[in-house]
C-alpha cells in the first residue's frame, strides 16, 4: 500500500502533520477567506516511497501552501471552580478563534 506525502509543519507554535487536500483547524490567522497562505517552518516532509527529510530544526527552502476556508470559533469551553463549603463557586467559559485551512501544496 503506498503512503501518501505530508509534512510536519509548525503553525503558530503548534506542530501538525498535514497531507495535500487536508482541512485542518489552527488558531486564528490574520488573514481574509480565500486568502493564500504559506507557510515555511516545515520540520519534516515524507514524499510517500519512504523518503524522509528531517530538517533541524526546519528544512531549507521547504513550505507548505494552503488556503483560508473559513474563520470559526471552536466549542465551548467550561471552567468551574469551586471550593466546598466555603459559598465559593465561579462558572467561566470561552470559546477560542479558529481558521479552517485547506492544504493545497506541499514543496519540498
Amino acid at each position: 500500500m503506498k503512503e501518501h506525502m505530508y509534512a510536519i509543519v509548525e503553525i503558530s507554535g503548534h506542530q501538525y502533520k498535514v497531507a495535500e487536500n487536508d482541512v485542518i483547524y489552527v488558531d486564528k490567522q490574520k488573514a481574509e477567506n480565500e486568502a493564500q497562505i504559506t507557510f515555511d517552518k516545515v520540520l519534516l516532509t515524507s514524499d510517500g516511497n519512504g523518503t524522509v527529510q528531517v530538517g533541524s530544526p526546519a528544512l531549507e527552502n521547504a513550505k507548505v501552501d494552503a488556503k483560508v476556508v473559513d474563520q470559526v470559533k471552536g466549542d465551548k469551553i467550561i471552567v468551574f471552580k469551586k471550593k466546598r463549603r466555603k459559598g465559593y463557586q465561579v462558572r467561566r467559559g470561552h470559546r477560542r478563534h479558529l481558521t479552517r485551512i485547506l492544504i493545497e501544496k506541499i514543496t519540498a
